[in-house]
């Protein structure tokens, strides 16, 4: 059974588009995030005055749906968010619009802390490969004490515990849920992964295979997809062009297919069954199946329901 997470959030303004603030019991670090039309309230935060690390998100317009987004650290975060609002300065930022600050409640982190932070940041966002960063370079992690290295990764596991809840994917990666097997294809949907299930084109010899995550749908490195001679603009097919050109998919060795090189999230499983089937109509819900018992994605979801209804109906 897996141990529950208490993410408390304030929203400070009343509304869930405004200045927010988001902790979790007994974890130092403390959480604010704001749209930059509210940046002058956020910069009146105490907490913006502390050391920490800061990220700055905005919507990639060479990406469908894709992010960009820029790590930081600073002794003082509100003078860099300051100077990050200025376009016009040397270190001036005009793409993003959607600030998070990470710091402590009870201002232990140092600027060495603050550095750790920032590179392991930048180091994590590159291979979840959520977003587009415009950092030019990732620096190599200072070298601190065994003590505060420990401190230091707990922290950045209790941040991506409560970004997500904030709508900040930057950092969540499949890779460790990936690792633990999960074939039983009874699991339910409420388990933090779900048993393998396979897309198939016995035609053309392809097979894809993909897990649920933690409420994602991934399609798995190796897995493999029809050759679409020109993707169009229409549907999901924007987004196969965009994954070919990113080098997420790429011609498998013959020429005559397809194959994925790396694990990628998608939106739904229907969004993966189109990018892999070359299809804008593909149904994800029937599409895909786990191998062993031929159980469809839908039905999977499915599971567990009557019986849960059971109790209310008597």
């Amino acid at each position: 059974m897996s141990v529950g997470k208490s993410v408390r959030l304030f929203l400070a303004e009343g509304t869930p588009g405004g200045l927010l603030t988001a902790e979790i019991m007994n974890w130092t670090g403390h959480v604010v995030a704001a749209p930059r039309s509210d940046l002058a309230g956020l910069l009146k935060r105490p907490e913006t005055s502390r050391t920490g690390v800061y990220i700055l998100i905005g919507d990639d317009p060479e990406s469908l749906g894709g992010a960009l987004a820029y790590i930081g650290e600073g002794d003082d975060i509100s003078k860099r968010l300051y100077q990050h609002a200025r376009t016009e300065a040397p270190n001036g930022k005009d793409f993003w619009d959607r600030a998070i600050v990470l710091t402590s409640k009870d201002s232990n982190l140092t600027k060495a802390h603050a550095r750790y932070l920032e590179s392991r940041f930048i180091t994590l966002a590159q291979q979840a490969k959520r977003a587009r960063l415009l950092n030019a370079t990732a620096p190599p992690p200072l070298p601190l004490p065994e003590a505060d290295v420990s401190d230091m990764e707990y922290f950045i596991a209790q941040a991506k515990i409560v970004l997500p809840v904030l709508g900040v994917n930057l950092f969540r990666s499949a890779a460790t849920a990936l690792e633990t097997p999960a074939s039983d294809a009874t699991m339910t949907a409420s388990s933090h992964r779900s048993p393998l299930f396979t897309l198939q084109n016995r035609k053309e010899a392809l097979t894809a295979s993909a897990v649920e995550v933690d409420g994602e749908f991934t399609v798995l490195n190796g897995s493999g997809a029809r050759l679409v001679g020109n993707p169009s603009d229409d549907g999901y097919l924007r987004l196969r062009k965009k994954l070919e050109q990113d080098g997420t998919i790429i011609p498998s060795e013959d020429g005559a297919s397809m194959r994925f090189v790396r694990d990628q999230v998608f939106a739904s499983p229907s969004a993966a069954a189109a990018v892999v089937s070359g299809r804008s109509t593909a149904n994800g819900r029937t599409d895909w199946k786990t191998l062993d018992a031929g159980i469809s994605y839908g039905t999977w979801q499915n599971q567990g329901i009557e019986q849960a209804v059971e109790p209310l109906e008597s």
